[in-house]
């Protein structure tokens, strides 16, 4: 599987709220940085590490944001990096443009940084 297969699978599961196969996307010891993390869980500091982290804080934004969809408008990958940007809508409020990178090795996400206003 190329990188750009791992994305699509990604915005797949997420689009799906698939949190179980979001999770088997990514390496055990992954690491995730949003700006969003600074919002709602200000003691991360933006970073959480393992997927026990990630899990819970994709299944609150999941259950905050159930209607949360991404649509995607490219997708940038090579060996070891893929660049996205996507549209993030959620019913009521104002889309949000992101831009996000996955870094992987061995077909695995092994951290992922969001970038968005």
């Amino acid at each position: 599987m190329d990188n750009e297969q791992i994305a699509m699978r990604w915005f797949d599961a997420f689009n799906a709220q698939a949190l179980e196969r979001l999770l088997d996307l990514y390496a055990d010891d992954a690491e995730h940085f949003s700006p969003k993390l600074k919002i709602h869980r200000p003691e991360t500091e933006g970073l959480v590490k393992g997927k026990d982290a990630l899990r819970s804080w994709w299944q609150d934004a999941f259950d905050r944001l159930p209607t949360l969809h991404y649509k995607v408008k490219t997708l940038t990958a090579n060996n070891y990096r893929v660049f996205m940007e996507y549209t993030r809508t959620v019913d009521g409020e104002p889309d949000m443009q992101v831009a996000e990178v996955l870094e992987i090795k061995d077909e695995k996400i092994v951290f992922s940084r969001v970038y968005h206003g």
